[in-house]
Protein backbone atom coordinates (compact mmCIF):
# COMPACT_ATOMS: atom_id res chain seq x y z
CA UNK A 1 0.00 0.00 0.00
CA UNK A 2 1.13 3.53 -0.76
CA UNK A 3 0.51 4.96 2.69
CA UNK A 4 2.74 8.05 2.50
CA UNK A 5 0.98 9.63 -0.51
CA UNK A 6 -2.33 9.11 1.26
CA UNK A 7 -1.01 10.79 4.39
CA UNK A 8 0.21 13.72 2.30
CA UNK A 9 -3.23 14.11 0.76
CA UNK A 10 -4.90 14.04 4.18
CA UNK A 11 -2.42 16.60 5.54
CA UNK A 12 -2.93 18.93 2.58
CA UNK A 13 -6.69 18.62 2.90
CA UNK A 14 -6.50 19.46 6.61
CA UNK A 15 -4.33 22.50 5.94
CA UNK A 16 -6.67 23.68 3.20
CA UNK A 17 -9.67 23.25 5.49
CA UNK A 18 -7.97 25.26 8.24
CA UNK A 19 -6.95 27.99 5.79
CA UNK A 20 -10.40 28.50 4.31
CA UNK A 21 -12.04 28.28 7.74
CA UNK A 22 -9.78 31.04 9.02
CA UNK A 23 -10.32 33.14 5.89
CA UNK A 24 -14.07 33.08 6.49
CA UNK A 25 -13.49 34.18 10.08
CA UNK A 26 -11.16 37.04 9.18
CA UNK A 27 -13.60 38.37 6.59
CA UNK A 28 -16.37 38.64 9.18
CA UNK A 29 -17.66 41.70 11.08
CA UNK A 30 -14.67 43.40 12.74
CA UNK A 31 -16.60 46.12 14.57
CA UNK A 32 -16.24 45.95 18.38
CA UNK A 33 -18.99 44.26 20.36
CA UNK A 34 -20.96 46.27 22.90
CA UNK A 35 -19.84 46.54 26.51
CA UNK A 36 -22.00 44.12 28.53
CA UNK A 37 -24.58 45.49 30.96
CA UNK A 38 -24.23 44.70 34.66
CA UNK A 39 -27.74 44.65 36.20
CA UNK A 40 -28.32 45.42 39.87
CA UNK A 41 -27.34 42.50 42.05
CA UNK A 42 -24.95 41.08 39.46
CA UNK A 43 -21.15 40.96 39.53
CA UNK A 44 -18.42 40.85 36.90
CA UNK A 45 -15.02 39.25 36.51
CA UNK A 46 -12.61 38.73 33.60
CA UNK A 47 -10.79 35.44 33.04
CA UNK A 48 -7.88 34.65 30.74
CA UNK A 49 -7.31 30.99 29.90
CA UNK A 50 -5.89 30.81 26.39
CA UNK A 51 -8.05 31.34 23.32
CA UNK A 52 -11.22 33.13 24.36
CA UNK A 53 -13.41 31.23 21.89
CA UNK A 54 -13.21 28.13 24.07
CA UNK A 55 -13.70 29.82 27.44
CA UNK A 56 -16.62 31.88 26.18
CA UNK A 57 -18.36 28.72 24.94
CA UNK A 58 -18.08 27.16 28.40
CA UNK A 59 -19.34 30.12 30.42
CA UNK A 60 -22.19 30.88 28.05
CA UNK A 61 -23.61 27.50 29.09
CA UNK A 62 -23.17 27.94 32.83
CA UNK A 63 -26.43 28.66 34.62
CA UNK A 64 -26.38 32.05 36.36
CA UNK A 65 -24.07 33.68 33.82
CA UNK A 66 -25.89 36.59 32.19
CA UNK A 67 -23.21 37.25 29.58
CA UNK A 68 -19.77 36.06 28.56
CA UNK A 69 -18.06 38.48 26.18
CA UNK A 70 -14.73 37.81 24.48
CA UNK A 71 -12.30 40.70 24.60
CA UNK A 72 -9.01 42.12 25.78
CA UNK A 73 -7.58 43.52 29.02
CA UNK A 74 -4.39 43.89 30.99
CA UNK A 75 -2.39 45.90 28.47
CA UNK A 76 -1.58 49.51 27.66
CA UNK A 77 -2.81 49.81 24.06
CA UNK A 78 -6.12 51.68 23.82
CA UNK A 79 -8.94 50.20 21.74
CA UNK A 80 -6.88 47.18 20.66
CA UNK A 81 -7.83 45.07 17.66
CA UNK A 82 -7.38 41.34 17.28
CA UNK A 83 -4.41 42.04 15.02
CA UNK A 84 -2.82 44.11 17.82
CA UNK A 85 -3.31 41.22 20.24
CA UNK A 86 -1.82 38.66 17.85
CA UNK A 87 1.49 40.52 17.76
CA UNK A 88 1.94 39.87 21.48
CA UNK A 89 3.16 43.45 21.90
CA UNK A 90 -0.06 45.06 23.15
CA UNK A 91 0.29 43.76 26.70
CA UNK A 92 -3.32 42.61 26.62
CA UNK A 93 -4.58 39.11 27.28
CA UNK A 94 -7.45 37.39 25.53
CA UNK A 95 -10.14 37.17 28.20
CA UNK A 96 -13.80 36.49 28.69
CA UNK A 97 -15.66 39.15 30.65
CA UNK A 98 -18.32 37.40 32.71
CA UNK A 99 -21.41 39.04 34.20
CA UNK A 100 -23.12 36.70 36.65
CA UNK A 101 -25.84 36.52 39.27
CA UNK A 102 -24.18 35.46 42.56
CA UNK A 103 -27.54 34.27 43.86
CA UNK A 104 -27.56 31.63 41.12
CA UNK A 105 -23.88 30.84 40.57
CA UNK A 106 -21.08 31.62 43.02
CA UNK A 107 -17.65 32.88 42.13
CA UNK A 108 -16.27 29.67 43.64
CA UNK A 109 -18.19 27.69 41.01
CA UNK A 110 -17.08 29.99 38.20
CA UNK A 111 -13.46 29.56 39.26
CA UNK A 112 -13.83 25.80 39.69
CA UNK A 113 -14.70 25.60 35.98
CA UNK A 114 -11.84 27.97 35.20
CA UNK A 115 -9.27 25.53 36.62
CA UNK A 116 -10.87 22.64 34.73
CA UNK A 117 -11.08 24.50 31.42
CA UNK A 118 -7.35 25.07 30.88
CA UNK A 119 -3.86 24.24 32.11
CA UNK A 120 -2.93 27.00 34.59
CA UNK A 121 0.61 25.66 35.00
CA UNK A 122 1.88 26.66 31.55
CA UNK A 123 3.25 30.19 31.35
CA UNK A 124 1.95 32.24 28.42
CA UNK A 125 0.75 29.16 26.61
CA UNK A 126 -2.28 26.93 26.08
CA UNK A 127 -1.60 24.05 23.72
CA UNK A 128 -0.34 25.42 20.41
CA UNK A 129 -1.38 28.98 21.33
CA UNK A 130 1.80 30.66 22.55
CA UNK A 131 2.34 34.24 23.71
CA UNK A 132 1.59 36.57 26.61
CA UNK A 133 -1.86 37.17 25.13
CA UNK A 134 -2.72 33.58 26.10
CA UNK A 135 -1.65 33.91 29.74
CA UNK A 136 -3.69 32.45 32.57
CA UNK A 137 -5.17 35.34 34.54
CA UNK A 138 -7.97 36.38 36.86
CA UNK A 139 -8.93 40.06 36.79
CA UNK A 140 -10.97 40.85 39.91
CA UNK A 141 -13.25 43.83 40.54
CA UNK A 142 -13.25 44.03 44.35
CA UNK A 143 -11.28 42.81 47.34
CA UNK A 144 -13.75 40.05 48.13
CA UNK A 145 -13.19 38.59 44.66
CA UNK A 146 -9.43 38.83 45.14
CA UNK A 147 -9.56 36.84 48.36
CA UNK A 148 -11.82 34.22 46.81
CA UNK A 149 -9.56 33.95 43.77
CA UNK A 150 -6.44 33.49 45.90
CA UNK A 151 -8.15 30.84 48.03
CA UNK A 152 -9.44 29.07 44.93
CA UNK A 153 -5.96 29.06 43.40
CA UNK A 154 -4.48 27.56 46.56
CA UNK A 155 -7.16 24.88 46.67
CA UNK A 156 -6.73 24.04 42.98
CA UNK A 157 -2.99 23.48 43.32
CA UNK A 158 -3.56 19.97 44.70
CA UNK A 159 -4.94 18.94 41.29
CA UNK A 160 -1.73 19.86 39.45
CA UNK A 161 1.81 18.51 39.70
CA UNK A 162 3.43 21.74 38.51
CA UNK A 163 2.96 25.14 40.17
CA UNK A 164 -0.01 27.21 39.02
CA UNK A 165 1.23 30.36 37.28
CA UNK A 166 -2.13 32.15 37.02
CA UNK A 167 -1.83 35.85 37.77
CA UNK A 168 -4.48 37.43 40.00
CA UNK A 169 -4.68 41.11 39.16
CA UNK A 170 -7.00 44.04 39.81
CA UNK A 171 -9.09 44.70 36.74
CA UNK A 172 -8.25 47.50 34.35
CA UNK A 173 -10.26 48.62 31.36
CA UNK A 174 -11.90 45.78 29.45
CA UNK A 175 -12.22 46.14 25.68
CA UNK A 176 -14.90 43.98 24.01
CA UNK A 177 -13.51 42.03 21.07
CA UNK A 178 -14.75 42.24 17.51
CA UNK A 179 -18.30 41.10 16.79
CA UNK A 180 -17.20 37.99 14.93
CA UNK A 181 -15.51 36.64 18.08
CA UNK A 182 -18.75 36.65 20.06
CA UNK A 183 -20.62 33.33 20.35
CA UNK A 184 -17.92 32.00 18.06
CA UNK A 185 -18.32 28.34 18.89
CA UNK A 186 -22.10 28.46 18.68
CA UNK A 187 -21.95 30.06 15.23
CA UNK A 188 -19.03 28.12 13.77
CA UNK A 189 -18.76 24.73 15.46
CA UNK A 190 -19.67 22.79 12.32
CA UNK A 191 -17.51 24.75 9.87
CA UNK A 192 -14.38 25.93 11.70
CA UNK A 193 -11.50 23.52 12.27
CA UNK A 194 -10.50 25.02 15.64
CA UNK A 195 -14.05 24.55 16.87
CA UNK A 196 -14.23 20.98 15.65
CA UNK A 197 -10.85 19.72 16.80
CA UNK A 198 -10.06 21.84 19.87
CA UNK A 199 -13.21 23.29 21.42
CA UNK A 200 -15.71 20.49 20.76
CA UNK A 201 -13.63 17.76 22.48
CA UNK A 202 -13.12 20.01 25.51
CA UNK A 203 -16.83 20.83 25.71
CA UNK A 204 -17.63 17.13 25.57
CA UNK A 205 -15.03 16.29 28.22
CA UNK A 206 -16.44 18.92 30.59
CA UNK A 207 -20.03 17.84 29.98
CA UNK A 208 -21.20 21.02 28.23
CA UNK A 209 -21.54 19.88 24.63
CA UNK A 210 -25.10 18.53 24.65
CA UNK A 211 -26.60 20.92 27.19
CA UNK A 212 -28.01 24.41 26.86
CA UNK A 213 -27.17 25.23 30.49
CA UNK A 214 -25.18 23.44 33.17
CA UNK A 215 -26.37 24.02 36.72
CA UNK A 216 -23.01 23.72 38.46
Amino acid sequence: MKIKPLLYIVAIAALAFTYFSNQSVMSADKSPAKMPDVPDGHEQISLGAGCFWCIEAIYNRLNGVKSAVSGYTGGSVKNPTYQDICTGASGHAEVVHIVYDPKVVTLDTILAWFWKAHDPTTLNRQGNDVGTQYRSAIYYYNDAQRKLAEASKTAAQKDFKSPIVTEITKSVKFYPGEAYHQDFYKKNKSKNSYCRFIIAPKMKKLGFEDKEKVAK
